[in-house]
């Protein structure tokens, strides 16, 4: 039997993966305890889309462990050993404000439930493929000292520099700069499924995102930019802006384009390889052009307000370059643009409420 394991499978990605994955494997087996509702709020918690993949997939097979907890990881990967395929390690504490409320719980999800996991595929699959959701924020602030320029509605980088025309590379260093710890927690699992790669041999993949979004993910004020805004647009909800007039950049990935480049990496898999991984220069915003389409869509104006005190470690100009990645598989592309994956965003978050 060809199983996939996805951890964090009721969250954006996961669901998004249990849900293209569901007709290329006998079975998909999802990890997830809803602990996005402990990190965020009852708004938060991710049990409605559990709810509908076990209704939409019949071979999908949810367990409710904790990723930190060896003994219970231990009894899945005895149960299906070497049936196991693919891994796709989702599961994550996401947010750089709150990992600096509870460093523990912060670095035991991240980096020890990663090093878990990668150790659990390596004792009783050690030929699966292991995929990882890594985070640009292992390149810390670093980005923020590149030649930027203000315009009227966002921050560029000078088009004189090399990063202009594709955005930023897995060769920028994510050393000597101030990550947060979440940006530090995820520092340690990326370099860990590296190693697993350069030193075991096995096969693994880091992606380290951009902004991640899609019409299924469970928005709030300190994780997924554009869901929260746009929930925010909808309901009549107050949004805060902080820091750098609005102007900061982020590349916007759809959660169906990431599985994808998960699902092309895993038909020719390399040992221990990086990539960055988001909308790049197809799909990008500042905060206050993202507020304008909000607008537009919704027909109404949004209440917001900005204060100057940014997030510590925020990026003010972020675009991935997916050069290297579209180098290795270049059968794969964007499908979805910054304004298509806005309606979707708009009309689950309609229909959810």
């Amino acid at each position: 039997m060809n199983i996939a394991l996805v951890t964090g499978s009721a969250g954006l990605i996961g669901s998004e993966a249990v849900s293209f994955f569901s007709d290329k494997f006998d079975l998909v087996i999802g990890i997830d305890n809803n602990m996005r509702q402990y990190f965020f709020g009852n708004e938060a918690s991710t049990a409605w889309n559990r709810n509908r993949l076990e209704e939409q997939f019949p071979n999908y097979k949810h367990y409710q462990a904790d990723i930190r907890e060896v003994s219970q990881l231990e009894v899945i990967f005895k149960e299906y050993g070497t049936d196991i395929k693919c891994v796709l390690h989702t599961a994550a504490q996401p947010s750089h404000d709150w990992a600096a409320k509870e460093p523990f719980t912060d670095f035991s999800v991240n980096a020890n439930g990663t090093l878990n996991m990668l150790e659990m595929t390596r004792l009783h699959a050690p030929d699966a493929v292991f995929i990882f959701t890594s985070t640009n924020k292992v390149y810390g602030d670093n980005p923020n000292y590149l030649p930027l320029i203000e315009t009227e509605t966002r921050f560029e980088i000078d088009a004189s520099h090399p990063y202009f025309e594709n955005g930023i590379d897995e060769n920028h260093s994510i050393d000597h700069t101030k990550h947060s710890l979440f940006g530090a927690s995820k520092v340690a699992a990326d370099v860990l499924v590296q190693e697993y790669g350069r030193y075991f041999g096995m096969k693994t993949g880091i992606f380290r995102g951009g902004c991640l979004t899609g019409p299924n993910h469970s928005g709030t004020a300190l994780h997924g930019f554009l869901s929260y805004l746009m929930k925010c647009a909808i309901t009549g909800n107050h949004y805060t802006i902080f820091g750098y007039k609005g102007k900061q950049v982020r590349d916007n990935i759809h959660s169906y384009d990431l599985v994808n480049m998960f699902w092309n990496f895993y038909l020719n898999p390399r040992a221990g390889e990086v990539y960055n991984a988001g909308g790049g220069r197809f799909a990008n915003c500042s905060m206050l052009e993202a507020i304008a389409i909000c607008e537009e869509m919704t027909g109404k104006k949004m209440s917001y307000s900005y204060s100057e005190t940014n997030r510590i470690g925020d990026h003010i100009w972020y675009v991935s370059d997916l050069s290297k990645f579209k180098a290795h598989y270049p059968n794969w592309n964007w499908t979805f643009g910054l304004n298509e994956t806005l309606q979707q965003i708009h009309d689950g978050i309609a229909s959810r409420l």
